[in-house]
């Protein structure tokens, strides 16, 4: 397969399987299964690496916006306008990498993933209450600003996108860190849809591995999610902090190079 032996193949899975469990909480999959990509097929095109990701990826974030949905009362009102917004403002963002090359956006990544672990840190009940702030029109309005953003952010860049969700969510609409990750997942769908409404067309795939490595995340997805609603927003924060704090050392490795 695509000049794989096992040993690769393997490799693929595993990290398939752990980028779904991390996703399924926190987010940030993607810096596990991207770069694992690279390493066991380094011939083929970005392109076609990162649009077999976004396929493996949204079986996982599908799953587990299913089993949050299913546990978690979940916030709709916010939640659709964010996923709307995003599908369509990560679809820009992906046309924007051709005038703007996203290596420029480091620096200020690393500073926005200290922040919010600086944030997080600070305040000892950030998340640990679900208190929604905002209802009505200033809701709706404030979920489109949020999904668009992001949505642009995850179709010209990428990573750390669920991560930066879980935390605007606590941030500017009171969640806890449990209806935050929930909510995220339903605006990452969109936003890989987005993505793969580019790279399929443009036969940015690889069928046969995809598939694979989509039941191996939502393997993960499903060990993730169960680990998340059994142990709740604490749990939840521990892995935001500790998922951050590796953005941030590979985003800080990345910048100085």
């Amino acid at each position: 397969m695509y000049g794989l032996d096992v040993l690769p193949l393997g490799g693929l899975a595993v990290a398939a399987l752990f980028a779904g469990f991390i996703d399924a909480v926190v987010g940030g999959g993607g810096l596990i299964q991207i770069p694992a990509l690279f390493q066991a097929l380094p011939r083929e095109l970005p392109a076609t690496l990162f649009g077999t990701n976004k396929f493996s990826s949204i079986f996982g974030t599908s799953s587990a916006a299913w089993r949050y949905a299913r546990r978690v009362e979940m916030p709709w009102r916010t939640t659709l306008p964010a996923a709307a917004a995003a599908l369509a403002c990560s679809y820009l963002g992906a046309m924007a990498v051709a005038w703007l090359p996203p290596a420029v956006l480091r620096p200020l990544i690393l500073l926005l993933l200290i922040g919010a672990a600086t944030y997080t840190f600070a305040r000892s009940d950030f998340g640990s209450i679900h208190r929604p702030q905002h209802t009505g029109r200033r809701e709706f309005v404030y979920a489109l600003l949020l999904g668009g953003v992001i949505g642009f952010y995850d179709g010209f860049f990428g990573p750390g996108t669920g991560s930066f969700l879980i935390f605007l969510f606590i941030r500017f609409f009171g969640f806890d860190f449990l209806h935050a990750s929930a909510a995220a997942k339903v605006v990452n769908v969109a936003t890989n849809l987005a993505a793969l409404g580019f790279f399929i067309p443009h036969g940015h795939l690889l069928p046969l591995l995809a598939v694979m490595m989509a039941a191996c995340n939502v393997v993960g997805s499903f060990l993730g999610t169960h680990l998340a609603l059994r142990h709740g927003s604490a749990f939840v924060r521990r892995a935001f902090l500790a998922v951050v704090s590796v953005f941030i050392l590979k985003f800080a490795y990345d910048t100085l190079q």
